[in-house]
């Protein structure tokens, strides 16, 4: 096992503009920043905001089914209304164990080997790894819709592991549409983690990769068809397979476990910061926490948005209380300050800068590294990489 903290090869070709931790008073003004990060954020920021609204045209399609339904039937509207008042009712608790059961059954998984390609660029043995989830929708009201989703059902992860027995593992979600393993694998250097010694897991979220349902048009596209109540129910999903995966890693040997989720897969392992105690860091990238707050700027999906809740009579307040159902905002970390990291671009306009923010000032201004890039293009990514190693280390070896 290697105890070099600076990856062998950076995962993608992009520019080593050094990032940095932000200071006492948070991420910096761009009045701070020297000329040449400036023109990278000014830059990078420009080019996301049209990666920004082609993800939100897409969003915007796969909410269009369920808006005009919502809208046109009044029993439809009455049953939205009552769903979204359950999951404030939850939020209003700021209970994670309420809002978020845990699972009471192992799970049965099946595997098989993964393709060569996977096992070359991980350099060991991989596994893709399945199980049927035994998630329950919390709203009663959803659960008879929810059974039928039959590939959404089946929970999935590729599991990379050492032959010599269990390691500490690092578990990796994804970003919304981008559940690719392969393209995980590379994008977050996990080879360099894996011949450092990590196990590596990479969790499926629902409605992605294998667990789209037939004829869906895009990964991801069930996370926003079925409303903002199903939306609920998939994070609930997300964080009920989440850790049925842990049971079975669980059960193998396993004893120490890190988390760390890019977007979606961010808000993910912040909600899961505060829901499950059996981790030992976690590592938010770019992550969204405040869905209320982010869909303001997500043209067009905005104006379908408030389109929907105008002529569903859907009040701003009432929105706010549901959503925070699932946000990690809502909720008491369980995992120490010091063992909390998070990162963000300063020229992100998917998740913006100034959501890690909030999650910094709700985690107790906990470690927080910015870097001078957008969503996608990770500006100084070697630099971040080389902080998580050594952020890492002390709580899994």
């Amino acid at each position: 096992m290697t105890s070099d903290v600076t990856p062998i090869h950076p995962p993608l070709p992009v520019p080593d503009v050094p990032g940095a931790d932000a200071g006492a008073g948070g991420l910096p003004l761009r009045s701070e920043l020297s000329l040449q990060e400036k023109v990278i954020v000014d830059t990078s920021a420009f080019v996301d905001i049209g990666l920004r609204t082609a993800v939100a045209s897409l969003v915007a399609a796969a909410m269009v089914p369920s808006v005009v339904t919502t809208v046109l039937g009044r029993q439809q509207l009455r049953q939205e209304r009552e769903r979204l008042a359950f999951y404030a009712e939850l939020a209003a608790e700021h209970d994670p164990a309420l809002s978020f059961p845990a699972p009471t059954d192992l799970p049965r998984v099946s595997s098989r080997r993964a393709n060569p390609i996977a096992e070359r660029v991980a350099r060991g043995v991989v596994e893709n790894v399945s199980f049927r989830s035994r998630f329950q929708a919390v709203n009663p009201a959803m659960r008879q819709s929810w059974n039928r989703l039959d590939r959404n059902n089946t929970a999935r992860f590729q599991h990379w592991r050492h032959e010599d027995g269990p390691r500490p593992t690092l578990c990796v979600i994804h970003g919304f549409m981008g559940s690719a393993y392969l393209f995980n694998g590379v994008f977050f250097s996990l080879p360099w983690f894996y011949r450092s010694g990590y196990d590596v897991a990479l969790f499926t979220l629902p409605f992605h990769g294998r667990r789209a349902e037939r004829f869906s048009p895009f990964s991801g596209f069930g996370y926003f068809s079925n409303g903002m109540s199903g939306f609920a129910e998939a994070m609930a999903q997300a964080v009920y397979d989440f850790r049925s995966m842990l049971d079975y890693l669980e059960s193998t040997g396993v004893d120490r476990f890190a988390l760390t989720g890019l977007s979606l897969g961010g808000y993910t392992s912040a909600l899961l910061a505060a829901v499950e105690p059996r981790l030992q860091a976690v590592i938010p990238n770019v992550p969204v926490v405040s869905v209320e707050d982010e869909v303001r700027d997500w043209f067009p999906a905005n104006m379908l948005f408030k389109t929907g809740q105008q002529l569903g009579q859907v009040s701003h307040e009432e929105f706010a209380a549901a959503s925070a159902y699932h946000s990690p905002l809502n909720y008491t970390p369980l995992v120490a300050k010091e063992r909390r990291l998070i990162i963000t671009g300063l020229g992100d306009r998917l998740a913006p800068p100034e959501q890690s923010e909030m999650l910094w000032h709700h985690w107790d201004k906990c470690a927080l590294h910015w870097f001078p890039g957008n969503h996608v293009l990770h500006v100084s990514q070697p630099t971040y990489l080389r902080r998580m190693t050594a952020f890492l280390r002390p709580y899994m070896f």
